[in-house]
């Protein structure tokens, strides 16, 4: 070595002897041995330490896997306790690197060895896993990975949803392959029936809230909003014309023409109470042009519309209802901004193409493929151009958005104290709003189930992002893929609306399911074997890639038992004006009673999840658990590991769950996240907001909120943003978006604090 320039450490050299067992043996080399290298003893080792890797004597790699198990325990039980204060994207980074780091360093070194020594890296890879998903030891990870969520559609249903779901590589229900539930979603342009609302299971959601025709059937509103003005004060709910429903109130309709006319001419519009799309539709002048064969709603047209280059428009504002109980509303930032195809012209009033702006009725206009000015061609804009357009006009834009916005949630509130608890269905809503030329936005009418045909490219834009948001505002959790096999095992048998608000019929739980299913051979829900990979969403593509990495899989079946476990304003009669809705409207409120409701029950207020990413007033050419990417664990008392064989570490051990400390007016109090893809959260806004819509609704408490926060913006006065907030005390701690502008900034930084 030294002719080479070479000198050996002999303090740090050690020598391996490398064979077969027998080799080894006769080789009657003991731990004294060593050999002479320039001078120096070197040592015989059973193992050394090269780069990072234990060689042994027979290149076992053994106490290679058992240092590396006992070092990755020990970096997963850190992990753990760091996991509920990390989002679900930075825990996936940390334990990838994990992964990476410690598991498939040198990994081509391990092919060939025995299976019994490659499972304790996979139990590692497992533990890894659970900490991503929250997966209870008791479920198994391959089951986990193989099975996809289900969605079920009535009559075929919208074509986008089933594209938009079959690419986040759900499966579409087969009733011939699967049990009756075992679904995820069942999507339906109709109502369901009670006893779907009833029988629904921990794992299912619905596409409809019960009860929500007295907003979206056009009579049903009319009803609703004209008992609000009684109670509120006309000043509050003067966003929609007021309607006369014939021909009950024709005598009261008749009195008001007559007063109409002895002043400027006026025009009516008259609107079948059940049809959509225009259908029926029609405007007059004179009393003699009213003729119905049906129940019909009339109402002062809105004569003075804002033009865009002579075009009449309306806005389709798609509104999500998470919840009424307490009642959470998301609204989307893209919508639809929808033209007439001729250019508005009150001399003509029987021209629809130039009054209605439904695109049932304006595809069909000689027009609706021309150049028309500023418009293009067809009759859609996307939301996103008609904030570009908002910006050269000399508005307050951000005081129409809330006006808007507040149309919204008065709407709401009418029917919000009565509707029933369902805490696993979201309602999709199709607001419809007229904006005049002094910028007051009207609300026309509210979409049941509204339109998710492709006409155009604006449809194509704004429907399949709608869509994608809706799915992961539905909070699935990966456990909901497993269905039955997941939630029996936790022993839930809580429904999913509270008896308070059911009917008395009888309510199933997991237990009245499992005995159904007794009465033939008790089998668990079908579930595929293999991916397809074209099927793969994103997200299981890159999980499954980390379970699988280089490791053969290996089943955990060990028997595992686990338990799951703002002050009331004075109220007074206040005359200055109420900037709510418009510069017209006077404050105008009154108490609601309040209410005791059970607390949800806990499955409903899990909010682990992978974010994978009546006769109503229908919209449709066709037949049709939070966001929150919280990263929380679930408090779950570990009895155990399933591989408690290998005398592994548990890495649970010792966790201590962090928690936030949060104000006082917002504890025991579930916050909704602010934003899910571009569903902006709109109700609750505020800590005050938030108290009042636990429950039954607060009004009064709701009302005074929103004239505050409008005010606020009226006055334009906005604040600076700042680096470094100072504490606010309890109410001022919760924050919300201000929907509508492109960049939906924080109601804090446009207003003053609250």
């Amino acid at each position: 070595m030294s002719r080479n320039l070479l000198k050996l450490n002999g303090s740090k050299t050690e020598a391996l002897l490398i064979g077969s067992k027998s080799t080894l043996t006769n080789s009657h080399i003991t731990p004294a041995s060593n050999i002479i290298i320039d001078g120096f003893p070197i040592p015989f080792a059973a193992q050394v330490k090269s780069l990072g890797v234990i060689l042994d004597g027979s290149l076992s790699f053994a106490p290679h896997i058992q240092n590396n198990a006992r070092t990755a325990f020990f970096h997963l039980r850190n992990i753990s306790r760091l996991r509920s204060s990390l989002s679900q994207p930075s825990t996936e980074i940390l334990v990838h690197s994990f992964v990476t780091s410690r598991i498939d360093y040198c990994n081509a070194l391990l092919t060939g060895l025995p299976i019994k020594l490659l499972n304790r890296l996979q139990i590692i890879q497992n533990s890894a896993a659970r900490i991503i998903t929250g997966f209870l030891y008791a479920t198994s990870l391959r089951c986990c990975m193989e099975a996809s969520l289900v969605f079920r559609l009535h009559e075929r249903g919208p074509e986008v949803v089933r594209e938009v779901l079959l690419e986040r590589g759900w499966e579409e229900y087969d009733e011939e392959e699967r049990e009756e539930e075992d679904w995820n979603l069942y999507w339906r342009g109709s109502a369901f029936r009670n006893s779907e609302y009833l029988n629904l299971m921990p794992w299912q959601r619905l596409n409809h809230h019960p009860k929500t025709v007295g907003i979206t059937r056009k009579d049903c509103l009319a009803r609703n909003l004209r008992r609000m003005r009684t109670t509120f004060g006309s000043s509050l709910y003067d966003f929609s014309p007021t309607a006369f429903i014939l021909p009950n109130d024709y005598t009261r309709f008749l009195s008001e023409y007559n007063k109409v006319t002895r002043g400027p001419s006026a025009c009516w519009i008259c609107k079948p109470v059940d049809l959509s799309r225009g259908r029926g539709i029609f405007i007059f002048e004179d009393m003699r042009e009213l003729v119905y064969d049906c129940p019909v709603i009339v109402q002062r047209y809105i004569s003075n519309p804002l033009l865009i280059s002579g075009y009449k428009f309306d806005l389709r504002i798609y509104v999500c209802v998470k919840s009424f109980h307490p009642l959470t509303v998301y609204i989307h930032q893209e919508g639809l901004v929808r033209f007439a195809t001729e250019k508005y012209n009150l001399s003509s009033l029987h021209n629809l193409y130039a009054h209605l702006t439904n695109t049932s009725i304006n595809k069909f206009s000689p027009f609706y493929k021309s150049e028309k000015e500023s418009v293009g061609r067809g009759c859609k804009w996307t939301m996103s151009k008609f904030r570009h357009f908002l910006q050269s006009q000399d508005i307050n834009e951000l005081l129409l958005w809330q006006r808007i916005n507040n149309i919204v949630t008065l709407t709401l509130l009418t029917i919000a104290p009565t509707a029933p608890s369902c805490p696993n269905c979201v309602e999709l809503l199709g607001f419809d709003i007229l904006i005049d030329a002094e910028f007051k936005p009207w609300l026309l009418e509210v979409n049941y189930s509204p339109a998710l045909t492709l006409d155009c490219q604006a449809d194509i834009t704004v429907k399949r992002g709608l869509i994608g948001d809706l799915i992961d505002l539905m909070n699935y959790k990966l456990t909901d893929s497993l269905r039955e096999r997941a939630f029996q095992r936790q022993g839930y048998n809580k429904p999913c609306i509270h008896a308070q608000h059911a009917s008395p019929v009888s309510i199933p739980s997991i237990t009245k399911y499992q005995k159904r299913r007794n009465q033939s051979l008790q089998t668990l829900p079908k579930i595929k074997t293999h991916h397809h990979p074209e099927q793969i969403n994103q997200r299981q593509h890159a999980f499954a890639a980390v379970y699988q990495r280089h490791l053969p899989p290996v089943h955990l079946n060990k028997k595992y038992a686990s338990k799951v476990v703002a002050a009331n304003k004075s109220d007074t009669d206040d005359r200055t004006t109420n900037l709510i809705l418009g510069p017209q409207s006077r404050p105008d409120v009154s108490v609601v009673n309040r209410q005791t409701w059970p607390d949800r029950a806990p499955w409903l207020t899990d909010n682990r999840s992978l974010r994978v990413s009546e006769v109503t007033n229908y919209d449709d050419t066709e037949t049709e658990a939070e966001a929150d990417v919280s990263s929380s664990l679930p408090e779950i008392p570990h009895r155990g590991l399933g591989f408690r064989r290998e005398k592994l570490p548990d890495i649970y051990s010792g966790i201590r769950r962090v928690r936030k400390e949060r104000p006082a007016a917002l504890n025991r109090q579930h916050v909704t996240p602010l934003r899910v893809g571009d569903f902006i959260r709109t109700f609750p806004f505020n800590a005050a907001t938030l108290k009042a819509s636990q429950h039954t609704p607060d009004v009064k408490q709701v009302m005074y909120e929103l004239h505050k926060l409008t005010a606020q913006l009226a006055s334009r006065k906005k604040l600076k943003r700042r680096e470094e907030e100072e504490e606010r005390d309890g109410e001022e701690d919760f924050d919300s978006l201000l929907w509508g502008p492109k960049d939906p900034p924080l109601l804090s930084h446009c207003v003053k604090p609250f």
